[in-house]
């Protein structure tokens, strides 16, 4: 199978206005339960990141988002409790060395690459209703790009890729009269469902 051409890290008027009008295109198309399901995807993670932090929500949404990369949803939210009693495991040592740094009280966003999807998720997890962070995996990258793209590589630790596709979900937003912790996550359920035993993700992904 021929790998298909990587985004670029920069887009052109033209290509900006295409991606952004897949975006509302997608999100359009929802179904009432769809849009429940993402409008309500962060407060859940919110509410689930304080009971995680026994009431420290920076903490809870700090050990989620250090968990999140390459992970269904049903192994990160255990791999950030396991962490948050004092079972740090499951993941790559780099991940870990973060979460032992957010449990000694270190900022995670000073911990979490700043910009990343990590930085951004931790963010949103945070508050829902900041209208900044943009949280971009791949699952939104292929929404975006009109076709999924599989196992291959998508290169999203480029920051200037990043930031292109996280601009394109901030200016759908704005045709969308929403923001987007609201407009990512809709998109990313509707995504999801569509790709849903196709071979594009594991059956047992959750977020991020």
């Amino acid at each position: 199978m021929n790998k298909l051409p990587m985004l670029p890290t920069k887009a052109d008027d033209k290509t900006m206005e295409q991606y952004v009008e897949r975006v509302v295109k997608v999100v359009q198309g929802a179904t009432e339960d769809q849009v429940e399901r993402g409008e309500n995807w962060y407060p859940m993670a919110s509410s689930l990141a304080e009971y995680i932090g026994q009431g420290d929500l920076k903490l809870g949404a700090g050990l989620l988002a250090v968990f999140s990369a390459n992970k269904a949803w049903s192994q990160n939210k255990r791999l950030a409790e396991d962490a948050a009693n004092g079972n740090v495991h499951g993941h790559v040592e780099d991940a870990l060395a973060k979460a032992r740094r957010i449990l000694n009280g270190e900022d995670p966003m000073l911990v979490l690459p700043a910009d990343s999807k990590t930085w951004n998720f931790y963010r949103t997890i945070v508050d829902p209703l900041d209208p900044d962070p943009v949280v971009v995996d791949r699952h939104v990258h292929d929404a975006i790009a009109g076709m999924p793209y599989g196992n291959q590589d998508r290169n999203l630790s480029n920051k200037t890729r990043y930031a292109t596709l996280a601009h394109a979900v901030r200016l759908a937003s704005r045709k969308l009269g929403t923001i987007p912790s609201v407009t990512q996550p809709v998109l990313w359920v509707v995504h999801t469902d569509l790709t849903r035993g196709t071979g594009t993700r594991p059956k047992d992904q959750g977020y991020a």
